[in-house]
């Protein structure tokens, strides 16, 4: 008996040795940041419904692409029971995102988490402000970044090649879709119920590109930070 017993008092310490939090290593590029964030998977997002934690809840794991709205949609009107989606990607399509977080929006009292050890990044900031309820569990990373058009090197450096008409053209492209995409992130923050200083005070202070004196590009609200900006509401009774 007394052995049964010291087994069973050795098995509840390993398991509370288990459930201690893992120390995160954060990135020495930006420090706010873990340097492994867990984003998902590096495939087009998969919309799972699954029982977790005494909730049924959708997964939405993996990149934002520009089918994501829709497959969203019918993922929700497929069933009924679904109270909560829980999200991790490192981004992808941002119009895509916008329009997604919108599709959130349009089933009242839908909850969007982002699960300890989770990380939600640049398009996906987006789907999860469109919950009409919206948690960042503490260890979860709502991870923000300056959005960038000038990703596509090959694009670029063929312009450059073709002279200085092409590289006007694109640069004057490159103008017009950041500040129609900056105008599309306005509005939606404000049909979101999300401080707009999100962007002009944290999103837009990013360095779109790393610098050889300042490689950050990236910014990991805190607990308050995301209640500061609303992106995490303050939960009223009744």
């Amino acid at each position: 008996m007394g052995r049964l017993r010291s087994l069973a008092l050795g098995a509840a310490g390993i398991a509370l040795i288990a459930a201690k939090p893992v120390a995160v290593v954060m990135d020495k590029d930006n420090p706010s940041c873990p340097a492994a964030p867990d984003w998902g998977q590096a495939k087009a997002i998969a919309l799972t419904a699954a029982d977790m934690g005494g909730k049924h809840v959708l997964i939405a794991d993996g990149i934002i692409d520009s089918t994501l709205p829709k497959r969203l949609k019918a993922a929700l009107d497929a069933d009924e029971r679904i109270e909560e989606i829980w999200i991790k990607s490192r981004g992808g399509d941002a119009r895509a995102g916008n329009l997604a977080g919108k599709v959130i929006r349009s089933y009242p009292g839908m909850v969007t988490r982002i699960p300890r050890g989770w990380t939600c990044f640049s398009a996906c900031n987006f789907v999860f402000m469109g919950g009409d309820r919206r948690f960042v569990d503490p260890g979860g990373v709502f991870m923000v970044h300056m959005f960038t058009h000038t990703g596509d090197r090959d694009t670029i450096e063929i312009s450059v090649e073709e002279g200085s008409a092409e590289t006007t053209r694109l640069i004057g492209q490159i103008e017009q879709d950041s500040a129609l995409l900056a105008s599309e992130d306005n509005d939606f923050l404000i049909r979101m119920g999300i401080s707009r200083k999100l962007l002009t005070e944290v999103m837009y202070k990013q360095q779109a590109v790393a610098t050889a004196a300042n490689k950050t590009t990236r910014y990991c609200l805190s607990q308050d930070e995301v209640r500061k900006y609303n992106v995490v509401p303050k939960e009223t009774a009744g």
